[in-house]
């Protein structure tokens, strides 16, 4: 097995309800703060009511394989995966909006294509928490 880890970004979290590293232009990208024209790169937020929806992702994430939690607060919630033949590392956060939502944002650190990936991740763990 290979590993393709990359550096950890030095960007991410939340300011004043929007995450802090941008959207990039590659397509390795799923965010919900994306404008929804952006076809390529948004994805809805999830639903997930009520004050425990990190605790709900946090428990969900750490029962998955070649994951990582490295920050978890009340309404944040940033993990690593990494996938399974090269060892790439993607950052997903997750962000609490307090409206009943769960912002997301998936992002491969290196490359340019994920082959769908970051959004088949999303679209998995929305599936798992309905």
């Amino acid at each position: 097995m290979f590993k393709f880890s990359g550096t950890r970004p030095s960007n991410l979290g939340v300011s004043n309800g929007q995450f802090n590293a941008p959207v990039p232009d590659s397509p390795n990208c799923v965010s919900s703060q994306a404008p929804a024209s952006d076809r390529e790169h948004y994805i809805a937020p999830l639903a997930i009511a009520g004050s425990e929806a990190i605790a709900k992702l946090k428990t969900h994430i750490q029962a998955l394989e070649r994951t990582a939690i490295i920050e978890a607060t009340d309404n944040y919630l940033y993990a690593e995966f990494t996938t399974k033949l090269m060892g790439y590392v993607d950052d997903v956060e997750f962000y609490a909006d307090g409206s009943g939502s769960v912002q997301v944002r998936s992002a491969s650190r290196l490359g340019k294509s994920d082959l769908g990936l970051n959004r088949q991740r999303i679209e998995a763990i929305r599936s798992a928490l309905a």
